[in-house]
């Protein structure tokens, strides 16, 4: 990732330029906006363009592409220049099986690619609890869709490339807490969306996270803290 001065909380002081695949998903739009409240530039790619009004009002730019349709190359042009890369992109929870394939693993490694080709080290995934659970041979689109974030998960960290993955808990929407519990193993739990958003914006201001894998879960440990731990 490229360098930035930092101050003594360990935040770059002249802003990263972070690019967010599924830019108008819940917890996208929530990083969003935290990002750009900080100063940073942050970048957005979303397939329909009629979402990039809601990314404008969350201080996001908007890439319109299909990570679906396109090619590494074509990504790799989209994202070059950024400090990170995240990927927050998914099928939907109403999607069936392909979707999970080719979005929650082949956009995953998709933009992994691309991340290579454009010299954007950093990539933040958020990944999924119980990935490494899943039944190898059930057709339920669940367990369809754990297999294909372990295997983006796995692309990943078998790549030379600043790689955090993030798994959270069952999702809700209340407010966040802005305190959290984050370890290799948590236990099952609720977190909600917005603490996830905090997380991922404390990760892409903490470099020295990489390498890291982790589950997320609502907790008692204070964001920046718990991040700054790993």
């Amino acid at each position: 990732m490229t360098s930035t001065p930092a101050d003594q909380t360990g935040t770059p002081t002249d802003g990263l330029d972070v690019v967010i695949a599924g830019g108008h998903g819940q917890i996208a739009m929530l990083l969003e906006r935290r990002l750009a409240d900080a100063g940073h530039r942050v970048r957005g790619i979303i397939r329909n363009p009629d979402h990039a009004d809601d990314l404008a009002a969350a201080g996001a730019e908007s890439i319109v592409l299909d990570l679906e349709d396109t090619s590494a190359g074509d990504l790799a042009t989209a994202i070059r220049g950024a400090d990170a890369v995240v990927f927050a992109a998914g099928g939907g929870p109403n999607s069936g099986a392909a979707r999970k394939e080719t979005v929650d693993k082949g956009a995953a490694i998709l933009l992994a690619d691309a991340a290579e080709q454009a010299g954007v080290r950093r990539y933040v995934m958020v990944s999924a609890m119980g990935t490494d659970q899943a039944d190898p041979d059930s057709v339920d689109v669940f367990q369809v869709y754990l297999r294909a974030k372990a295997a983006a998960d796995a692309d990943l960290q078998a790549r030379d490339l600043d790689w955090t993955i993030v798994r959270p808990g069952a999702l809700v929407d209340e407010p966040g807490t802005g305190k959290v519990q984050l370890a290799e193993k948590t236990g099952y739990g609720e977190v909600p969306r917005a603490d996830v958003a905090h997380v991922l914006h404390a990760v892409l201001e903490t470099p020295s996270s990489a390498g890291s894998v982790v589950e997320l879960i609502g907790g008692e440990t204070p964001v920046t803290e718990a991040v700054a731990a790993l």
